[in-house]
């Protein structure tokens, strides 16, 4: 997040102050006043009010000439701009990251000859010899072992293509972790801990720059290849909101204050989940309920056409060739019955306990890294996970595909033209084949080939996810918790299927199940169970059931989708309020208040603001009586982020509140362009200069520079209260008074000890480190 070079504005109650222009250097503003440092936070009502001044000085402007009103109304589309120039880059971005994973993935078992740039099934749409039953067999496509051995059966050809295959899933995830590691540190994980918690108003610097981006991209495309079991929705949020970043330095309304930044990075977000599941509803909705701190109406119009032109942009790239966003697009005929909802309440508490179990051991297994020698060696950890994967991935057909493929082939409904190991059903020889609606029928020798199968992946997926999420490389979450809930729904989807079949004449069955129809549709419990376990991790609910439909295009099942999803929730919240992203901020200690915690514990702002009994008193300046020099030593001795500014040390009466950053810069300022400013001149924050003899050298105004209006809370407010208008107004610090004596101060850092030492937690982790 490149800093954008602020410019101190007075707010609304200077300039009803109208500060003097004696000696005043400050009324020409100077760069970076009202810019923050790394890893601190932003004050967003100085940021908002700084923006209603820019605002207010446009439209009088305006008034008075063509040009100046032309001016305005760019600075009015500017937002619009801004929203057109991230759909299209991210939608541009995410087409080509699908195109390289679906060839890279490829790469692993085999080489197209006629187009070495072809993935398998490009490959063999161009191929004249290819049957409807052997479609993924085609001359042009060969395995590595075929290519080198001219073998394509054999114990040699299957050991050459599983060296091969653990070789390149090794190869490219040693490149992901490597330039993650050299080029862009901040480019691993998921990212979106870290964008809800700059969405807050915290800075980390370079976390959205250019470097990233680029990486980034890069590495995505390289981990996803791999075959570790992650997905790419995540990171494509981050690589969006990067790309929201990069246009925000283009124009100075939004480089220039932080607050309208975070504004463009919330519609950003909203088009990185557009593009990561074609679902621009579901890209909104997941940027309001998940990731943004402040979303005021205009962003929700904002937000909805970036995905819009993101989405679109995405569509005209047309990655996967059928005309789709997604890659597991499903319709299903059938519709379901109230019976099935007891199944699908079930997928939704696995959800909820899997959920549960994963954000548990992850978070062990992370805390773990973090405190052992683990943690040095990075490259080492993820050629091992990765290693170990490849290993176990390929002897079982549904591991070593990618997992998006493992998804689309677990939602697809068997029709009477499917050839996968899922659909070998026993078919009745009298029957006629209608295309769409074919009875349900018992299950053949592959069906339960591929339950057991199925069960091992289940089995696997669960336990790898665990090791590989959090590694330096960036590692989505969503599409392998929809897998492992995609596996269990299946299952569980043809155990209906046959109990219906076998049993139609059961109480429960005899209502719905007439012999010969087709009552279950066994890709629907995959789809619910994908959308249970995606919701146990993440805790989303209304904004993954209309991801959810939106992918899959099942309008009529978001009864089931909303049932399954609530019970997830519930079973996950039962256990622990926190999902996986809350619990990786808590984890790397980010200053994040959770609009969602409640705080009900009956202490008062004088129990946690600082000084405290034994501490050495505030440090402050007062309005007429102090140096420079004493400024300047304040600032050496201390590293508080402000000062506040009283009448005198005896009174203590308030005045007003001076940034650290704002008090430096001015005196540097002053030291270099006024004459006379020495370290004993008198810093003054009054609206006339104090009268001192003629002999004493030139004093400083600094008025311009002072917040006449510091958000102040008594002694005895609840701190109840407090931490509702920490998290409302989005504060940095508030003063304590009685009387309109100052008495302390409370920051945002102390409000989280204050909050996690309530809740018997280590109050030094809410650092960040």
């Amino acid at each position: 997040m490149e800093a954008g070079e602020g410019v101190s504005s007075a707010t609304p109650t200077e300039e009803m102050n109208g500060a003097g222009n004696l000696m005043d250097f400050l009324d020409e503003p100077f760069p970076d006043v009202a810019t923050y440092e790394d890893f601190h936070t932003i004050d967003w009502l100085r940021e908002k009010s700084r923006d209603t001044d820019r605002h207010r000085k446009i439209t009088s402007k305006s008034k008075e000439s063509i040009w100046e009103l032309i001016k305005s109304l760019l600075d009015a589309w500017s937002g619009w701009v801004v929203m057109l120039l991230i759909g299209l880059l991210s939608g541009t971005l995410a087409g080509v990251i699908d195109l390289a994973v679906d060839w890279m993935t490829d790469l692993k078992e085999g080489v197209c000859l006629s187009a070495f740039w072809y993935s398998h099934e490009q490959c063999c749409w161009t191929s004249n010899e290819t049957t409807f039953d052997d479609r993924d067999k085609c001359p042009q496509w060969q395995k590595w072992a075929e290519l080198m051995t001219g073998h394509t059966e054999g114990a040699g050809a299957y050991v050459l293509n599983y060296f091969l295959y653990i070789l390149w899933a090794l190869l490219f995830s040693f490149l992901a972790v490597s330039l993650v590691r050299v080029f862009a540190p901040y480019a691993c994980g998921s990212g979106i801990p870290e964008i809800k918690t700059i969405l807050s108003g915290f800075i980390i610097r370079g976390y959205l720059g250019k470097w990233t981006l680029l990486i980034k991209t890069v590495t995505l495309v390289l981990a996803v290849s791999s075959g570790l079991s992650l997905g790419k929705e995540g990171p494509l949020v981050h690589v969006a909101c990067c790309c929201g970043n990069l246009f925000c330095s283009l124009f100075s309304k939004y480089s220039k204050n932080e607050g309208k930044r975070r504004e463009v990075l919330s519609a950003a977000a909203a088009a990185g989940v557009s593009v990561a599941f074609g679902a621009p509803i579901g890209g909104v909705l997941f940027s309001l309920e998940e990731v943004s701190y402040y979303f005021p109406l205009k962003t929700l119009w904002r937000s909805f056409f970036a995905a819009l032109v993101a989405a679109f942009t995405l569509r005209s790239i047309n990655p996967f060739g059928n005309s789709r966003l997604v890659l597991f697009y499903v319709e299903y005929h059938t519709p379901w019955y109230m019976a099935e909802l007891v199944p699908f309440i079930l997928l939704g508490v696995f959800g909820g306990l899997w959920g549960t179990l994963f954000t548990r051991a992850n978070i062990a297994w992370c805390r773990r890294r973090k405190t052992t020698q683990l943690g040095k060696y990075p490259v080492l950890e993820v050629i091992a996970v990765t290693g170990i994967t490849a290993v176990l991935a390929y002897p079982n057909p549904y591991t070593r595909c990618s997992t998006s493929e493992l998804i689309a082939e677990l939602f697809n409904d068997c029709g009477a033209l499917e050839s996968s190991q899922l659909c070998d059903y026993i078919n009745n020889p009298n029957m006629s084949r209608p295309v769409d609606d074919i009875p349900d029928r018992p299950a053949g020798p592959g069906v339960y080939s591929a339950l057991w199968q199925l069960a091992l992946a289940l089995v696997f997926k669960i336990i790898i996810t665990i090791f590989t999420f959090g590694m330096k490389i960036p590692s989505g979450l969503f599409i392998p918790s929809m897998a492992v809930g995609a596996i269990a729904g299946r299952i569980v989807g043809i155990a209906v299927e046959q109990m219906a079949y076998h049993h139609h004449d059961w109480i429960i069955f005899k209502n719905w199940c007439r012999p010969g129809a087709d009552c279950v549709t066994p890709g629907l419990y995959a789809m619910v169970g994908a959308a249970a376990c995606l919701g146990g991790v993440t805790r989303m609910t209304v904004s993954l059931v209309v991801i959810m439909f939106e992918l899959t295009g099942g309008l009529e099942y978001i009864v089931p989708l909303m049932a399954a999803a609530v019970t997830s929730k519930w079973v996950a919240d039962a256990f622990g309020k926190e999902g996986i992203y809350e619990s990786h901020i808590q984890l790397n200690g980010y200053p994040y208040l959770d609009v969602r915690d409640e705080f009900t514990h009956r202490t008062l702002a004088t129990d946690v603001m600082r000084p405290r009994r034994n501490d050495p008193p505030l440090a402050v300046l007062t309005q007429d009586t102090t140096t420079v020099e004493d400024v300047e030593t304040l600032i050496k001795d201390t590293d508080y982020n402000g000062f506040p500014v009283v009448v005198s040390r005896e009174s203590e009466r308030l005045i007003g509140f001076v940034q650290r950053r704002d008090l430096t810069l001015a005196i540097k300022n002053a030291r270099q362009k006024q004459d006379g400013v020495v370290s004993s001149s008198v810093v003054y924050f009054t609206e006339d200069a104090p009268q001192l003899p003629a002999s004493n050298p030139q004093p400083l105004k600094l008025r311009r520079i002072l917040n006449l209006s510091p958000f102040t809370v008594t002694d005895h407010t609840p701190m109840e209260t407090v931490v509702d208008i920490f998290r409302k107004l989005g504060l940095r610090q508030c003063l304590v008074t009685r009387s309109g004596r100052l008495l302390g101060i409370i920051t945002k850092k102390d409000v989280l000890r204050h909050m996690a030492q309530m809740m018997n937690q280590d109050p030094e982790s809410i650092m960040f480190n």
